[in-house]
């Protein structure tokens, strides 16, 4: 494994900084309204001013930072403007009286926020103003899927109001838009103001990144990853979206501009890729065959305009339709060059393959079923700054070819109708229909007949996990040391807030039993992201722009260097595998997750995600691909079937994964929690074995999804139903509280019955270790890491507090047992309870913490707390939402010795209320005494 390298904080925020203002989209700048001049007066509108939404909610972006630098915040800090204070002193008077409203907890959280109402008098107070910033804001989350309705996708009527009356008072209003993905953008017609800024969710560093943007330090050059329609009904997914049973993929692989540009450009607002510039660029191309696998684009770039600035070349292929069908538009490379000065030019060479383009036959149609291919044709080449004005740029003829030989996997089981391209009579192409590709091929019989001969059994033969390491002995030497038990643990991981890895992370997996340790399995360690670590103990953690921004930068390196940092953080915080980037397709607007996910395009979204995996491994850690896969709406996401046609899900909703596995060396993946097509992906064998494994030659582990569900074909799934996972191939089962508790599931019975081998177990638990041994946890577990590294880790966290006028209590004289109500303590993420406790001189010995707890949230809320004893963390309490049912959750504290002590409790999360709380003597020193004799 390569050197360690500490983490440069100071370069880490440099480049979430850039990244920020690097993916800022510019739609519209009329007036000279941008950048800000030197000496203008700014009156700022909007209270989200005020409360800026560094990420969307959930576990992609609960990140506990030391410091966030709103938009606001960093427009103060600017020497060369001045800001209207008096406005911002009617504004912060009126956040007094109407204070932002947290919601209740997770799933629960308002996506919007009251906003002031503009009186005629507000605005010609601040007519002295040179310019107006109007900010408008959205947060989103887990759980909660985004409304076409105000305070949601669309403006309140009061935030409509407020653009308008500002837009008409001054002629530089410019509407930024702290958002996390895409809104309805009507308004800028109606309100027309002179600027509007898509500043998205930009981490702790987004405000700065923001101003850059705004003073023209940083020249916009941001691209829209999704296509910007006029109505939401007009997006052709919207038909189904949201229904809580089945969610038919109608649409097929016209998905985003691949739909508009075909069938409905006059729909389209602001185009895929579309992004202003405060310069102008010509862009001249020219595309010709390389080879017969490749075609090359020559595109050359000129700033032809009086300002410095970086743009975006993107190359998008137009197919013959064939008899398959295709879009009008896909884009198939991009590339940003540095920063041309006026007059300058750059050229940029973009190899694009043909593998890239093909189409897959799931009809056979061609005569090729289940293959990928190429239609006799011209293929024409068009290259520029968006989807829209890319022009012409060549095209060469291709005879049919069949580029890769599959086979059916994952096709529907029930029949619906998919869109077509048709020709009409005018010539144009329209959306006609047709019935999907059924299934033909039993997965279950294809898996049986796969199955993995078991390692005969050999008890333990003195082989350690380090010896397989050192190359001393093989992995299937070493694993047939393993009891059944043994391999059943390690298909379980533990968490939330496992005490046997890092405090306050996701998961613990690997050798979670003494048993396990005993062969030196490590416990290796995961955590939320893809944005930042999420530490629910309440340990800082760098808070980084959202998935939507990172794709709108288009620029690769940049986003590799930045997860470089991302992976020197992990490493010194003994983290092995970061649980994002989210990979899924921004199929629909309202998706409530779509901030943590990055295009409606697939070839994006996989690029982009496979450099933040090369940029994290470079330190040896590695990030978790999610949700695998059609993943695309969060109302009621366990159980609602996406039935979509085999050809839709390799050519849009597995193409960004298989890049990042191919192109990224993507080595941890994250099945989803509902349906495709029937199964559960958490049991789905076509998915995690025949595609993942067997046609990408994926050699990583597979988690579940928190809780997840899997099914036997035909039956809907319980909480319970885990067995199918392990055939499938689905490695690790994410999260239970006991591993070694053989009752809590069916594999223990299904590999009595033999519904499971212990080959399946085997090769699960060989996929395990094989990733173990390419993290740090294994070099920590056998001592074998630097000095440096270990200094370097005892320097991270932060958990100080100030012990100030302390509620002290005493112990029961009669029990011994501290009793504390917490019933009125404040259980707000973020915050802590301090208090003292007295211990009796002769109860000291090992004590238990009992916890009354109970939240109104559902059993899918993650309510995480942290106890601490004297400001060392002792253990983490994570329950679900209880539906308003009290219940106890009792933990092992440890030993206590001397009568006085300090007790703190930090909650990662909204919802939660306390009751008692009781420190209860499990064994005093006698008994303790007797144990060491």
């Amino acid at each position: 494994m390569g050197k360690f390298t500490p983490l440069d904080f100071n370069k880490y925020a440099a480049l979430a900084r850039q990244a920020a203002a690097e993916g800022c989209v510019l739609l519209k700048n009329e007036n000279e309204a941008l950048p800000l001049r030197k000496g203008d007066k700014v009156a700022v509108f909007g209270r989200i001013a005020f409360h800026y939404y560094k990420s969307g909610l959930g576990s992609g972006g609960l990140v506990n930072t030391k410091y966030v630098v709103g938009i606001l915040d960093a427009l103060k800090e600017e020497k060369d403007i001045t800001l209207d204070e008096n406005l911002l002193g009617t504004y912060e008077k009126w956040i007094e009286k109407n204070p932002y409203d947290e919601g209740q907890g997770w799933g629960k959280v308002p996506w919007s926020q009251k906003e002031m109402e503009l009186t005629d008098e507000i605005v010609e107070s601040a007519k002295g103003a040179d310019a107006a910033i109007v900010v408008v804001g959205r947060t989103a989350g887990e759980d909660q899927d985004n409304k076409n309705e105000a305070g949601s996708y669309l403006l309140t009527d009061t935030e409509k109001e407020m653009v308008e009356k500002v837009s008409k008072a001054f002629a530089r209003t410019i509407v930024v838009l702290n958002v996390g993905n895409i809104i309805d953008m009507k308004w800028v017609k109606e309100c027309n103001p002179a600027a509007v800024l898509y500043v998205w969710q930009g981490g702790q560093e987004g405000g700065n990144g923001v101003a850059d943007v705004l003073m023209g330090r940083v020249n916009p050059c941001g691209k829209l990853t999704d296509t910007i329609a006029e109505n939401i009904e007009d997006y052709p997914s919207q038909s189904c979206f949201g229904d809580l049973t089945r969610n038919e993929y109608k649409e097929d692989i016209y998905v985003g501009y691949r739909y508009f540009e075909t069938f409905a450009k006059e729909k389209v607002l602001y185009p895929f890729g579309f992004g202003l510039s405060y310069t102008t660029f010509a862009v001249t191309a020219e595309a010709k065959e390389k080879d017969v696998d490749n075609v090359t684009v020559t595109a050359t770039v000129e700033n032809t305009g009086k300002t410095d600035g970086k743009e975006v070349v993107q190359v998008y292929v137009k197919a013959p339709q064939g008899v398959l069908g295709k879009p009008s538009r896909a884009l198939v490379g991009f590339a940003k060059t540095g920063v041309l000065a006026p007059g300058a030019k750059e050229t940029l060479t973009i190899d694009v393959t043909k593998e890239s383009f093909a189409s897959y036959d799931d009809s056979g149609a061609t005569g090729h079923k289940s293959c990928y291919v190429l239609e006799e044709g011209s293929y024409e080449f068009y290259v520029g700054s968006d989807v829209r004005s890319a022009a012409f740029a060549g095209a060469y003829e291709q005879p049919f070819k069949v580029v890769e030989i599959l086979t059916e996997a994952m096709a529907p089981v029930e029949a619906f109708e998919r869109m077509k391209a048709v020709p009409g009579e005018d010539g144009t192409l329209k959306p006609g229909y047709e019935a999907a590709p059924l299934r033909t091929v039993d997965p279950i019989e294809r898996m049986k007949e796969n199955r993995m001969e078991p390692i005969t059994y050999t008890g333990d033969k003195g082989y350690k996990l380090g010896d397989v390491l050192d190359k001393k002995v093989t992995m299937e030497e070493f694993v047939a040391q393993l009891s059944d038990e043994d391999l059943i643990c390690i298909f379980r991981g533990e968490g939330m807030c496992s005490p046997k890895v890092t405090p306050g992370t996701a998961a613990a997996f690997g050798g979670l039993t003494p048993e396990l340790q005993e062969f030196g399995i490590p416990a290796a360690c995961c955590t939320d992201g893809p944005s930042g670590l999420r530490f629910d103990c309440g340990t800082r953690a760098f808070s980084m722009p959202n998935g939507t921004l990172l794709g709108c930068t288009f620029d690769l390196p940049l986003v590799e260097d930045l997860y470089e940092m991302a992976g020197r953080e992990m490493r010194q915080n003994r983290v092995d595998a970061l649980l994002g980037p989210g990979m899924n397709i921004h199929r629909n607007p309202l998706n409530g997750r779509n901030f943590e996910y990055i295009s409606e395009d697939p070839y994006l979204t996989g690029w982009i995600s496979a450099v933040q995996i090369l940029g994290m491994e470079k330190s040896d850690v590695t990030g978790t691909i999610k949700h695998f896969c059609a993943n695309n709406q969060e109302s009621n996401r366990h159980h609602v079937d996406a039935v979509v046609s085999e050809r839709a899900l390799r050519e849009i909703y597995l193409k960004g994964y298989e890049i990042a596995v191919k192109e990224g060396g993507a080595r941890s993946i994250m099945s989803t929690y509902g349906p495709v097509n029937g199964i559960w992906t958490a049991g789905n064998y076509d998915l995690l074995t025949t595609i993942l494994r067997g046609e990408w030659n994926y050699d990583g582990f597979v988690m579940t999804d928190w809780w997840a569900m899997s099914n036997r074909e035909g039956y809907e799934a319980t909480k319970t139903t885990h067995a199918p996972m392990v055939s499938a191939g689905n490695d690790v089962f994410m999260v239970c509280t006991d591993c070694s508790d053989m009752g809590q599931d069916d594999v223990k019975e299904a590999l009595e019955n033999g519904e499971i081998t212990r080959g399946d177990l085997q090769r699960n638990a060989m996929n395990v270790l094989h990733f173990i041994l390419g993290t740090p946890s294994i070099l920590r577990f056998l001592d074998r890491i630097s000095e440096e590294e270990k200094e370097a880790q005892e320097q991270m966290g932060d958990n100080d507090f100030v012990a100030a006028d302390l509620v002290t209590y005493e112990a029961d004289p009669a029990t011994g047992d501290v009793v504390i109500d917490a019933s009125a303590w404040n259980t707000k993420k973020g915050n802590s309870e301090v208090c003292g406790v007295t211990i009796l001189a002769d109860k000291m010995g090992t004590y238990d913490i009992e916890i009354e707890m109970k939240s109104d949230l559902e059993d899918l809320a993650q309510l995480p707390v942290t106890v601490y004893i004297d400001n060392i963390v002792k253990t983490m309490i994570s329950i679900r939402g209880t539906k308003g049912e009290w219940i106890k959750e009792t933990r092992d504290l440890g030993f206590f010795f001397g009568p006085n002590h300090y007790l703190k409790l930090y909650f990662g999360a909204n919802g939660l209320e306390l009751g008692k709380i009781r420190l209860k003597l499990r064994e005093g020193m006698e008994v303790l005494s007797k144990h060491e004799e």
